[in-house]
């Protein structure tokens, strides 16, 4: 009977890894919906199809983005310090028009002097320094972009380069933000107050290339270019690098293409299909302004709407949960259900130009100096940060070494790593989102400001 009982028991053990994490983050979710307290319409949805989805996005009343939805305490307490500087998170005004033209300014450059850029990481990319006899090294791919995106966008805010001590603390406050909203990590408010104090400095004793606007204080000049370029840009792109080189390298044959087909053409496909099946964004959510009246429905002022994109995504393509690059050979992208940067009617991404110069060009210095491999999992959110094997050829990844040994260590530890992940991510969670309830900071700011302008309207 013992033997039945510990024989169960380890059978259990054993098989955690594969339904447990499953469970925990139907739990978390449920954590947070009843947290949050707030209904949300979810589109695509069973009455909205596809092209309902577009329409509603591109609607003029689908244009609040903070005030008024319990989402976004949530969400501005990940992001702090500073969410009311992010264009991302303000309401439609002069201010956000403002930052939004600084933003757009500073990104627009030529595709040459992108490339041109880009091109200082030629040499080794991901900064492996790997030696003349070393065949091959593990890496998470996203904590070996991120110094090469930090050091990017500090070249292209301030025009000079940026050092080492620097580009640490740019790339220690980027992870500690993606960590908080992953819920892999509690926030570590003295890690991001590093950053902001240096830009304080940084703006004092520096010209830059851009002029604020007149009504900015010097923190609010700080936390602008910490949450936009400093979190944002820094995180989406490590993420949208990890995502198409971790399915670079779960694919051998588009890999092996990608090495002798120099052209843009597939090289573009790639991208876009990574962009597709991995999208940068989940779920963006926007607050109704004003009663929609659409078709046979009616979507009241302040109702929450969240368009999810991977589901988005997944809508008019066959077999859409697998990775085919050449279902782009005859499905025109503007004629297809995917908008990797939004819709133009409604904040698209200000990066999308820079983003695909700069991922195209990038790729090919990381495919040609390094040949990647990886049995892990890959999901859309990535906490796992992408974990993959560079090596220096592909006759290595077929080794015996690599394909018997190396690969079902890495499979397992992966399996395992998601369960103790799972755990940490329902206690982190839970803790932050009821942190973020109790201080209310985009509740809070709202409330503040619209007191404050009433105050000025009642002494005009």
């Amino acid at each position: 009977m013992n033997t039945v009982w510990m024989s169960l028991t380890i059978g259990i053990l054993i098989s955690l890894p594969y339904w447990l994490p499953a469970l925990i983050v139907k739990i978390r979710m449920a954590v947070f919906t009843r947290v949050n307290g707030q209904a949300a319409i979810q589109l695509p949805n069973g009455q909205f199809d596809t092209e309902d989805f577009r329409k509603l996005y591109a609607h003029p009343a689908m244009g609040g983005r903070s005030e008024g939805a319990a989402l976004s305490d949530l969400f501005w307490y990940w992001l702090s310090p500073g969410p009311e500087m992010h264009p991302e998170h303000l309401e439609l005004s002069e201010r956000y028009k403002d930052l939004s033209r600084i933003t757009r300014k500073i990104l627009a450059l030529p595709k040459a002097e992108i490339e041109t850029m880009i091109d200082a990481y030629q040499h080794d990319p991901l900064a492996l320094a790997m030696k003349d006899n070393q065949q091959w090294a593990y890496l998470r791919l996203r904590d070996a972009f991120m110094p090469l995106w930090a050091d990017f966008f500090y070249r292209l805010v301030f025009k000079e380069e940026c050092s080492p001590q620097v580009r640490t603390l740019i790339v220690n406050h980027a992870s500690d933000v993606v960590n908080a909203l992953k819920c892999c990590k509690l926030r570590n408010m003295h890690v991001r107050g590093k950053l902001t104090n240096y830009l304080l400095e940084k703006l004092e004793t520096t010209q830059i290339s851009f002029d604020f606007p007149k009504d900015l204080s010097p923190l609010q000049k700080a936390h602008f270019l910490q949450g936009t370029f400093f979190n944002t840009a820094i995180v989406q792109m490590s993420e949208a690098m990890t995502h198409l080189i971790l399915v670079i390298g779960q694919h051998p044959a588009c890999q092996d293409r990608l090495r002798e087909d120099e052209g843009e053409e597939y090289l573009d496909n790639v991208i876009n299909e990574s962009l597709r099946v991995f999208p940068l964004f989940g779920i963006a959510h926007r607050v109704v302004t004003d009663d929609i009246e659409y078709k046979q429905h009616k979507i009241e002022k302040n109702t929450v709407v969240c368009f999810n994109y991977p589901e988005y995504h997944k809508q008019g393509y066959e077999q859409a949960d697998k990775f085919q690059p050449d279902r782009w050979q005859s499905c025109p992208v503007k004629e297809s259900n995917f908008i990797p940067f939004g819709v133009t009617a409604n904040r698209s991404c200000p990066a999308q130009g820079m983003a695909m110069v700069s991922m195209r060009r990038l790729t090919r210095h990381v495919i040609r100096n390094y040949y990647f491999a990886s049995p892990v999992k890959h999901t859309r959110s990535l906490p796992s940060r992408g974990p993959c094997i560079a090596m220096r050829n592909r006759a290595f990844a077929q080794s015996f070494f690599v394909k018997t040994l190396l690969f079902p260590v890495l499979k397992l530890a992966d399996y395992w790593e998601e369960l103790f992940r799972s755990f940490a991510q329902l206690i982190f969670g839970t803790v932050m989102v009821l942190h973020a309830k109790k201080l209310k900071l985009c509740k809070n700011y709202f409330s503040d400001n619209n007191l404050e302008g009433s105050l000025q309207n009642s002494n005009l």
